[in-house]
């Protein structure tokens, strides 16, 4: 199945509130550059990739919105762990909604859109590898840079590599037997 949110077509809209109640909508982010990072505060991979994808972003001209996207995170628990790790903008996602349109697979995943609504980059943040072994390549700044020099990023996509999202069951659904 291809992607709903792929690289080089119309990145998908929506709105989410922030964890502190405010509500925020992609269509407001033309002509920013905007990151969203699907994110889990109870995922090491998130905890791991923290530090990066927010030196990724600081200091260039793009807003990182971290979604709260795994089923059974209390909002609580979300802002506390968001202000350890310096998270600003925090949307909050617990129905996976927007994570199903943007098929995120894990935290984090990371979707990098330019400021003409564009989604240009999707995938890790990095290839920090199984194990937590270094990273030697930060995909997410290379994306960003790229678009700060008017180049398309290379590679375009990587596969996501951490936590598989929380899913919330079907409230119709039995559950497993």
């Amino acid at each position: 199945m291809d992607p709903l949110a792929r690289p080089g077509a119309a990145a998908p809209l929506f709105e989410l509130p922030g964890i502190e109640g405010r509500l925020y909508r992609l269509r407001d982010q033309r002509g920013r550059t905007t990151v969203l990072n699907f994110w889990s505060a109870d995922c090491p991979w998130s905890a791991h990739a923290d530090p990066r994808v927010v030196a990724a972003v600081d200091g260039v001209e793009a807003d990182l919105w971290t979604i709260a996207c795994c089923d059974g995170e209390a909002p609580d628990h979300i802002r506390q762990v968001a202000r350890q790790r310096g998270l600003k903008t925090v949307l909050l996602d617990p129905a996976q909604a927007v994570a199903d349109v943007y098929q995120a697979m894990a935290t984090p995943h990371s979707f990098v859109i330019d400021g003409r609504g564009i989604l240009r980059y999707r995938g890790a943040p990095d290839d920090t590898g199984f194990g937590f072994r270094p990273a030697t390549r930060n995909y997410l700044a290379d994306a960003l840079a790229a678009l700060r020099t008017g180049r398309l990023p290379d590679p375009a996509e990587t596969p996501a590599r951490g936590c598989a999202i929380v899913r919330r069951l079907d409230p119709g659904s039995k559950g497993p037997d």
